[in-house]
């Protein structure tokens, strides 16, 4: 099977392709120039392996949430290689990526949203499948949820910016956090497969991105602020 898997919702830009059953991958710090290299490096990864879009099976990409504009280009892509390859789509949580990229099995995973906001949900590993203990919801980070249980590990960039209200929130059930870990196209790809697999995929007209927060576009002052959604 072969497979393309691709995350543009944070900074970074993350491919990995399946050629057979094996993974090469691409991930770089793109900052804001996620749409004009995107293609370019699909292109030279079906390169470097010898593949064209015609010999793939199947697209999955990061979902959301995550950046605005991000989970956008990361959605128009899926779509208009669907559609321009007819090829059929899966597309995943961020949060849920961030899980699968931990390593761990309980997972408090958080995107930094901005404007003092994170995107929050829980996952717990069981029988070799992620249950969602707590669904992807925003929050103020001084007012996450509350979860049962310990040895929670901490995942994402919401860990790094609100470290200490996090860390008072979850004080006496975190193991670990890992502030520093993004959802990547590899554990993107790794949920993707199963999906594929029983053939519960999406038509590329339903590649569509997952927002969570309603408000899509900043005021002039806020802006000027230099916030960002």
């Amino acid at each position: 099977m072969n497979i393309l898997a691709f995350d543009t919702s944070t900074e970074y830009l993350s491919l990995a392709l399946l050629k057979d059953k094996e993974t090469f991958r691409y991930d770089c710090n793109a900052g804001q120039t996620h749409s004009q290299i995107i293609l370019p490096q699909i292109q030279a990864l079906l390169d470097s392996t010898n593949l064209q879009l015609s010999d793939l099976q199947g697209i999955a990409f990061g979902a959301g949430p995550g950046s605005f504009t991000g989970v956008r280009i990361a959605a128009g892509v899926a779509q208009g290689i669907g559609f321009g390859a007819n090829l059929p789509v899966v597309s995943v949580c961020t949060l849920l990526a961030l899980a699968e990229a931990s390593g761990a099995n309980k997972v408090l995973a958080c995107l930094d949203a901005r404007m003092g906001e994170i995107y929050h949900a829980a996952y717990e590993k069981m029988n070799d499948a992620w249950q969602c203990i707590i669904e992807p919801g925003l929050y103020k980070p001084a007012a996450v949820p509350t979860i049962k249980g310990a040895d929670w590990v901490g995942a994402g960039s919401g860990w790094q910016t609100y470290a200490e209200q996090l860390s008072a929130a979850y004080t006496k059930q975190l193991r670990a956090t890992q502030p520093q870990l993004l959802p990547t196209a590899s554990a993107i790809l790794k949920l993707a497969l199963p999906i594929f697999a029983k053939g519960e995929t999406k038509s590329a007209s339903e590649a569509i991105p997952i927002y969570i927060r309603n408000r899509v576009a900043l005021k002039t002052a806020e802006r000027e602020q230099g916030l960002r959604l």
